[in-house]
């Protein structure tokens, strides 16, 4: 079994190595004719993985196995899990690169009311570390630590054995500036609520080289919710980072002791896309895209096919304009759409539902915020406790995110261990 488990590790690490040169060695020049335009939100801490399992395993989870995390990835996985209740919390220092104190905090748990139904619940507190406000003469104003938080509960349903839907709903709380006075406007803290649908399926009657197999598929819209503000001026206010996520997931059980998991998640932001400022001929400027000032739902149709695309450029290296239009090269459009979904692949060994190591890749277009970088993670279990650990290796120089740690501790009670205490008892 050692030589197989090093075969799977090294073809694994192989894999993933060339999965993150994007096969094309020229991908950088290509950036330079691609025009950089990146969808930014309120509240993006919503979309900060806090689960050390996934972290580990390229940020997938739509179509893992169940765990106290299903809230954050798909809360329907719940119906499907073994265990009567668990409870976790994890804990990550952020973007140590940019600030030492900024961290982000997670306690979560679940209950399976029946083997059909579960409630689950989680908090959610990301701090921003220490910051000074300045006048325009740079004198000091105050001494601020900005912070966000979430609650959030959830309700799992299992429809059939292989089917099941899950709903969340969630109240946020960013306090960025702390009441203080920018720019000459009273600024609030932002307030939202907002919805989380999901739904989720998983076979586990199949066969796959003589071993027993698990299919998930999972998929989530999440932080459906109202647009938020953080002054009292009139004027656009900004969307919650409302997300689509597509995944699935197949474990194999070679035998008793030992499993493989497989997995792959694509996720893309149902935000509208920016217009972007096209200088033309005469040093006209002309905006290129669609008005991204909308309703929320319109919102989220409208981030299928608003994308700007690339416009033509001329023999006098100007846009081409007419009819008072920038031309778009075809297929441009559809093109940065594509360029909108970013995708995480993933893999975990797991020996005797002890010990779990973990590697996987996340994949982000360079032109819509350039977040590459292979991810490993280790996990332990004993008895009724577990904990994860994960890691991530940027592939992009000076990158933030560059060397993040995650950790997690969990506790799970099943149905054997609560009789058992209560004839301890």
């Amino acid at each position: 079994m050692t030589r197989k488990f090093l075969l799977f590790i090294s073809l694994s690490i192989a894999t993933l190595s060339v999965l993150a040169q994007g096969g094309n060695p020229n991908q950088e020049q290509v950036a330079n004719d691609i025009q950089l335009n990146t969808i930014t939100t309120a509240v993006p801490f919503l979309l900060i993985n806090p689960d050390s399992r996934a972290g580990g395993m390229g940020e997938i989870g739509a179509a893992t196995s169940p765990d106290m995390y299903s809230i954050y990835w798909n809360t329907s996985k719940l119906a499907f899990a073994k265990e009567k209740m668990g409870f976790s919390t994890s804990y990550s220092p952020w973007l140590r690169a940019i600030a030492q104190d900024m961290h982000l905090s997670f306690l979560t748990g679940y209950y399976k009311i029946n083997d059909r139904q579960a409630v689950t619940a989680s908090l959610r507190y990301f701090s921003l570390g220490q910051i000074t406000f300045t006048d325009q003469q740079a004198n000091k104003i105050r001494d601020f630590v900005p912070s966000e938080f979430e609650t959030m509960v959830g309700y799992a349903l299992k429809l059939s054995e292989k089917f099941a839907l899950g709903m969340n709903g969630k109240f946020v709380f960013s306090n960025l500036t702390g009441g203080t006075l920018v720019a000459g406007a009273n600024t609030r803290p932002a307030t939202a609520g907002a919805a989380d649908v999901s739904a989720s399926y998983f076979d586990d009657d199949l066969r796959l080289f003589g071993n027993k197999a698990i299919l998930g598929i999972g998929f989530v819209i999440s932080n459906i919710g109202n647009k938020v503000s953080y002054t009292d001026a009139a004027g656009p206010r900004d969307f919650l980072p409302a997300n689509l996520r597509l995944g699935t997931a197949l474990s194999l059980d070679l035998d008793e002791f030992n499993r493989f998991t497989f997995g792959l998640d694509f996720n893309k932001l149902l935000v509208p896309t920016p217009p972007i400022r096209v200088n033309g001929p005469n040093n006209t400027f002309y905006s290129v895209g669609m008005n991204n000032n909308v309703p929320v739902i319109a919102g989220i149709f409208q981030s299928f096919y608003d994308a700007p695309g690339r416009p033509l450029i001329g023999a006098d290296n100007n846009p081409i304009v007419e009819n008072g239009e920038v031309q778009i090269k075809r297929g441009s459009r559809f093109g940065e759409e594509l360029r909108e979904i970013n995708f995480g692949i993933g893999a975990e060994y797991v020996y005797n539902r002890t010990i779990a190591m973990r590697a996987g890749y996340f994949h982000e277009h360079y032109s819509k915020g350039n977040r590459r970088y292979l991810t490993f993670g280790i996990g332990l279990k004993y008895s009724k406790l577990g904990i994860d650990l994960s890691y991530i290796a940027s592939l992009v120089q000076q990158n933030p995110l560059a060397n993040t740690l995650r950790f997690s501790l969990s506790i799970t009670i099943d149905n054997n261990t609560r009789k058992r205490d209560k004839i301890d008892d």
